[in-house]
């Protein structure tokens, strides 16, 4: 079932790799500035992985929730769930929450996603770690910029996408 209030935000190649060696494929400074402008003063739901790749751990002015399969895990300013269902139910009465990652996160949420918020690099790169395949026929466009990043040398796209209401 769609949950609306749950949007992921991610990254991706064209071939929807998003990372390799617990790292992001590419660095845009201006696609790290749109993330904390869309995902700050919201929750933000994450894999441990994910938290222990971010440079200065919990992301601030946010409510970060950390899915780890180790009970006794503890994360500073971090709230720990131990499901997908639990962070779901965690973030219910949330107006919007963000999953942010990593591909396990990604895979399993992608189904009750009513939003993404994609920044679409137009170029193959190779990962370790995979986003689902899009099928664009089940989402409505409702914002897109395409852009160039002249110190990558290639081309990319923001794109917003809400999940169309099944027949």
């Amino acid at each position: 079932m769609i949950q609306q209030n749950i949007s992921i935000i991610v990254a991706i190649a064209q071939n929807f790799a998003i990372g390799k060696n617990n790292e992001l494929l590419f660095h845009l400074p201006n696609d790290l500035k749109r993330f904390k402008q869309i995902t700050t003063g919201h929750p933000v739901i994450m894999g441990r992985n994910t938290l222990l790749s971010l440079p200065k751990g919990a992301l601030p002015n946010r409510r970060n929730i950390v899915i780890t399969d180790i009970p006794e895990e503890q994360f500073d300013r971090c709230e720990m769930v131990y499901s997908i269902s639990e962070a779901a139910e965690a973030v219910k009465n949330e107006e919007e929450a963000f999953i942010i990652g990593g591909g396990m996160i990604y895979r399993q949420f992608f189904p009750l996603a009513g939003k993404l918020y994609l920044t679409l690099v137009h170029r193959d790169f190779d990962a370790d770690v995979y986003f689902p395949e899009i099928d664009y026929s089940e989402w409505k466009e409702i914002f897109r910029e395409d852009l160039y990043d002249e110190k990558n040398g290639f081309n990319y796209s923001y794109l917003n996408l809400k999940k169309k209401q099944p027949l």
